[in-house]
């Protein structure tokens, strides 16, 4: 672990700059934009994580500083992991600066967060937190967006080549305590259940299974705490609401936020109603044609 601090500005909160390794690798010229704008307008401490245990302990010694991924989708969502597992999670909004290919920030780019490092940054400087649900599993595991099963390829347990980054290293992890791939099924037939209302059962494969979250915390209340479930099966499609959602089958892979995990036996999902912020552009600093 490495890090760099500045020396207080007098102005907002500082930070803690939770660099993503692969970050660097893929957009230097844009880390680099991103630091020089943060640096120069908050006290800011620049760490590199090096293991699961480092960002642990990064995060729970960070003192008043604000947690600031620059990275994508899935560092943002392993540090939301790490928060949450650590029960720190609405203690203070985070800030996110992305940085990687188109298909690594889709979830940020849901989310609000400016795509150019400049305006990114300026909003974890001066921008407003927005209160988001977050769909939390019982495997400890956290979704920013929503969960999608489906009947796709399974995904190769243990890791491949290529891994660069602290957090693909984490998923990695996942993957070695999962179901091993042979038990997986590529139609899966699973049960679910939706606060407790059967929804499918094992004796139909379904071709999906979709939980997307509905709220936005405070700026959404009518939709907070709830999922919009929907359940695909062979001439079947059915659609509910609810907290909670329970799915228990052979083995069966999964997508949080568009990124794989398992094959597990059996998963449930319950929505924490506004359990964390995000620092975005306040209303007058957005574009009024932000397409």
């Amino acid at each position: 672990m490495s890090s760099l601090s500045t020396p207080g500005t007098g102005g907002p909160e500082p930070l803690l700059l939770l660099l993503d390794p692969a970050a660097r690798q893929t957009d230097g010229e844009s880390v680099r934009i991103a630091k020089d704008v943060l640096c120069g307008g908050a006290d800011v401490k620049v760490a590199y994580p090096e293991s699961p245990s480092e960002l642990d302990r990064m995060l729970s010694h960070r003192g008043r500083r604000r947690p600031v991924v620059i990275g994508s989708d899935l560092a943002l969502q392993r540090v939301l992991q790490a928060l949450h597992r650590q029960r720190e999670l609405g203690a203070d909004p985070v800030g996110m600066v992305p940085v990687g290919r188109a298909e690594e920030l889709a979830t940020a780019r849901a989310l609000g967060v400016p795509g150019e490092p400049v305006r990114a940054a300026r909003a974890v400087l001066s921008g407003a937190p927005r209160t988001f649900d977050l769909l939390v599993d019982d495997g400890g595991g956290v979704a920013l967006g929503g969960v999608r099963i489906t009947g796709g390829a399974r995904r190769q347990v243990g890791r491949t080549g290529g891994w660069r980054s602290l957090w693909a290293k984490l998923a990695a992890a996942e993957q070695a305590n999962a179901v091993t791939p042979e038990t997986a099924d590529h139609s899966p037939r699973v049960r679910v259940e939706a606060d407790g209302r059967l929804l499918a059962d094992v004796h139909r494969p379904v071709r999906l299974v979709q939980l997307t979250l509905q709220g936005t915390g405070r700026t959404d209340p009518a939709g907070a705490g709830v999922l919009e479930v929907v359940v695909s099966a062979p001439g079947a499609l059915v659609r509910a609401r609810a907290a909670s959602v329970s799915v228990v089958g052979r083995g069966f892979g999964y997508e949080a936020d568009g990124h794989a995990v398992g094959p597990v036996r059996a998963r449930t999902w319950t929505v924490h109603p506004g359990a964390w912020g995000l620092l975005l552009p306040s209303a007058r600093e957005r574009p009024l044609n932000p397409g």
